[in-house]
Order: C-alpha cells, then structure tokens, then sequence
C-alpha cells in the first residue's frame, strides 16, 4: 500500500512538471470529446487530474479485492507444515506457544535481514541457551538504534551471572537515558518492563537496592517481599547498609504514610530494629494505630516505650486511654496497663483490671502472676510456658 502511494505521488509530481512545461507561454489547451449523444469540453490539465484520479480509484478497488481473496482463501487454506505459513504468522505461533526454545533456527533466520534487531534476538537465544558471554557479545555489536532493548538484555544477563554492582549501573543509566523516539508508541510496556527488572534486582539484591537513586516504583507484592528480605537478613547488614536504610526512610516518609498497610507495618518492624530511629518508629507506629487497632503494632509501640531509658509512663498511659476509647474491649490494652499501673506503684488500680476479660490468655497469665508474687521459681516457669505460646511476642518490662 505504502508503495503504491508513493508510486502514485511520483508519477502525479512528474505530470505535473511536464504540464506546466508543455503550458509554459501558451494557454492551458483546449480538449473536446463527443462519443455517440454524450459531448466533454475541457482543458488538458483537469482531464488529466481526472484520469489521474480515475486510475487511483480502480488501482485501490483492484487492490482492495485483492486482498479481501486472498485472505478468504487463506481461511479455508489446509495448512499442512509450519513453514507453509506466512513469516508473520509462524512469528505468532512461536510467541503464542512460547516455542521459541523450540524454533531458535527459524526466529534467527527471521530477523537475519534486520538490522536493527538481528544481534538482540541473538543474544535473547543465547541467553536462554545460557551462553552469557556469547549473548554479552552479540549485545555489544548490536545496532545503536536498539540501545534500550540491548540494555534490558544486559541487565537480565547481570542478574543470572550474579553481578548485582554491574545490574544496578545499567538500571541507573536506564533511569536516566530518554527513550528513543520510535519507542513512545510501547512506552509503558517499556517501562513495566524496567520496573519488573527493578524489582527482581531488589528481591536478588535487597540491601544494594538501597543503594539506588530511583525507589518508590516497586509493586505492591514485590516491595512487600523485599522489605521481608530485608527483615530476615536484618543481622547481616553493615553499618552503611543501615545508613543507606535509614536514608531510604527519611526520602520515602511522606510516601510510605500513603502506602498499604500491610507496607507500613514491614517499615515499623525494621524500624524497631534501629534504635537511632526510635522517634520514626513511634510516629509510624502512632500513625498505624490512628488507622486501625493493630495488636503487633501496638505491641512494638509498646516495648518501644518501656526500653526507653527513662520511659515517659504518663504519656504512655494517655496514649493507651485514647486507645481504649477508640477502640473498646481490646484486652491487650488492659494487659499493657496494668504494668504501667505495677511501674507506677498503684497496686490496687491494677488489682481492679485483673476482673476484666476472664478468657483472655494475657489476661489469666497477669492474674496467676500476680497470685505468685514472691515466688521468683514459680514465676519463672510461668515465663516460660507464657513465652512458648506461639502468639506471644516478647516484652521486657
């Protein structure tokens, strides 16, 4: 079609340029047709612009026709072989089956022509062939106009091989480089894609992602699994992990106030684990608990307040008042005030709470220890099967 267009500009250029030298000093000539009763009195110029156009007519009608045969032939074509098939179409059949581990011979000899794509569906074979260093290569001869295909194969390659430092130098240059004109039409399958190998290099990579100058893109799931890396691998980190962690927190704050909640609970508990960050913690923890009583939440707000050197008591005993006016009939809140009322000293204020939620576990365990007092053996072995039930989590008061 495109081909056609253009033949059909040329030639409509060149009559035109032969016209206007043939009328050059006369006049635009004079044409007089008469077929049986019918009778055309026109100039050269307009008769030919109607043939002109006549003849586009009838070539797009013929064209039109053409196409519609071919493809209802098509339909009732028996296809008996693969390579019977249009290339487009046996391209299809590859990337619909995912057959390209099957057909690497014939996608290869697809894109032999292409200039642009050759060596990066190349290197995209060899990477699943594990060939790295033969993918690397063809990546390295590839056309400069396909910049951005051959840098996501890269980095996929970086991250096989394990070379995190390598992955995260290219993600950076990707962030920064502006995509390429002809890729504006797949902007966002462009971008999905970079976000998708932002997020495998954070889940292979969890403490050198902090390191990174592009965060808060991460999918839900995703950054949910990555913060619980980080969590479990929390005792291997260096002191400049810890710093690029706390940065992280600070760049992100207003973010992560707005992010789920599932989220925001994973950045409490690293928190906690920071105590330089006592004060982030609190306010996050405060902030959670604003949203919706959460018993984990509200259980390291709790010990956060009870290690602190001098543990501010009234301040807590108001915060948990609040609490229980907003949320009523949550034993744990009554659980953590009757050890502000023992630090106190207000004995008999917490004697009172010991009636309430008689089938509450924390509950029944504050009313057998308070049963025991001054008999140190019993009440260590009261810790102990307290401390093994599977839903405790561990208070120093």
């Amino acid at each position: 079609m495109k081909h056609i267009l253009v033949a059909y500009l040329l030639v409509a250029l060149l009559g035109l340029a032969l016209l206007s030298v043939f009328s050059y000093g006369h006049s635009m000539g004079y044409v007089y047709l008469y077929w049986r009763d019918y009778q055309l009195q026109t100039n050269i110029w307009l008769l030919s612009c109607g043939l002109f156009w006549v003849s586009f007519c009838i070539h797009m009608l013929w064209y039109a026709l053409k196409r519609y045969l071919s493809r209802e032939q098509r339909k009732n074509e028996t296809v008996l072989s693969f390579s019977s098939l249009h290339p487009y179409e046996q391209l299809a059949v590859v990337w619909l089956l995912n057959a390209a581990h099957d057909q690497r011979d014939f996608i290869q000899q697809a894109f032999s022509e292409s200039g642009l794509l050759k060596d990066v569906i190349q290197a995209r074979l060899k990477t699943g062939e594990q060939q790295f260093d033969t993918a690397l290569s063809a990546l390295n001869a590839s056309n400069p106009m396909a910049f951005e295909l051959a840098e996501v194969q890269r980095i996929e390659i970086y991250l096989a091989q394990g070379h995190g430092d390598q992955a995260l130098t290219h993600l950076e240059f990707l962030n920064q480089h502006e995509l390429s004109p002809w890729l504006y039409q797949v902007k966002t399958a462009y971008e999905q894609r970079v976000n998708i190998l932002w997020g495998s290099f954070a889940l292979h990579y969890p403490w050198l992602y902090l390191r990174s100058t592009k965060y808060g893109h991460l999918e839900r799931q995703t950054k949910m699994n990555w913060l619980e890396q980080l969590l479990s691998a929390f005792d291997q980190a260096t002191h400049d992990d810890l710093e690029y962690l706390k940065k992280r927190y600070w760049d992100l704050s207003e973010h992560i106030l707005e992010s789920d909640y599932d989220v925001k609970i994973l950045w409490l508990k690293l928190l906690f684990k920071i105590p330089e960050m006592s004060a982030e913690h609190e306010a996050l923890a405060e902030h959670l608990l604003e949203q919706q009583f959460n018993q984990d939440v509200f259980y390291l707000w709790f010990q956060q307040q009870l290690l602190k050197q001098n543990p501010d008591y009234m301040d807590v005993e108001q915060h948990i008042a609040q609490w229980e006016n907003k949320y009523p009939a949550m034993p744990v809140l009554s659980f953590a005030k009757w050890h502000i009322l023992q630090a106190t000293q207000r004995p008999l204020e917490a004697e009172q709470l010991l009636d309430l939620y008689p089938q509450d576990v924390r509950m029944s365990y504050l009313r057998v220890k308070s049963a025991l007092q001054g008999q140190d053996a019993l009440l260590q072995q009261l810790n102990v099967v307290f401390e093994s039930n599977m839903n405790f989590i561990d208070i120093k008061i």
